[in-house]
């Protein structure tokens, strides 16, 4: 039975952090003019390139992908990438210029203004992210941050939806969340206008 509350218990603090979004105008605020500044970008033929360490990394993978491939319906691909796939990237900047530089190197060879970067950090100061999102800035990037309740990225990102948590799991778990809205919202504003 002990067992049994373990799993009740986890459900429903993850129930509660996703009702912490509703009840904090604020962060659906900034989901939704993060969701109508990728569509704008989509609009006017950028793309979008997301960024995070670890889950987050999965999770930049998971966003891109639904991009990509699709999410609710059938449609074109939209172009995204997640900077964190390549290997030989990986291990060649990280070699040669150091990990905190893993992402930025990346925004510097490939991003073109009015891309969008999604920088995913539970901490909202992973050092690599904060460089990327300084670099997206330099290249003419719009930055968009996923983080939790602390850290720089809230002040260095042009919109950062920040989860009203501390507690990394929940973070993550409201973070995949948010990038499937974004995912439905450009989708079917893009194409079922």
């Amino acid at each position: 039975m002990e067992s049994l509350n373990y799993f009740k218990q986890q459900v429903e603090a993850s129930i509660a952090t996703k009702q912490s979004l509703l009840e904090h105008p604020e962060v659906l605020e900034t989901m939704t003019r993060a969701g109508e500044l990728c569509l704008e970008a989509y609009q006017n033929g950028n793309q979008v390139l997301l960024a995070g360490n670890g889950g987050s990394a999965a999770d930049a993978q998971h966003i891109a992908a639904e991009f990509v491939s699709r999410f609710e319906f059938d449609r074109p691909g939209l172009p995204a990438q997640a900077l964190t796939t390549d290997t030989s990237i990986l291990t060649a900047v990280g070699n040669d210029y150091g990990f905190e530089k893993l992402f930025a190197r990346q925004i510097q060879a490939n991003g073109k203004k009015g891309d969008i970067f999604i920088g995913i950090s539970t901490s909202g100061k992973s050092p690599n992210i904060l460089r990327a999102i300084e670099m997206a800035k330099q290249q003419g990037l719009t930055t968009i941050g996923l983080a939790g309740a602390g850290g720089e990225m809230r002040q260095m990102c042009d919109i950062c939806i920040s989860v009203p948590s501390s507690h990394t799991a929940r973070i993550q778990e409201c973070h995949i969340l948010i990038g499937h809205a974004l995912c439905g919202f450009v989708e079917k504003g893009y194409f079922q206008p």
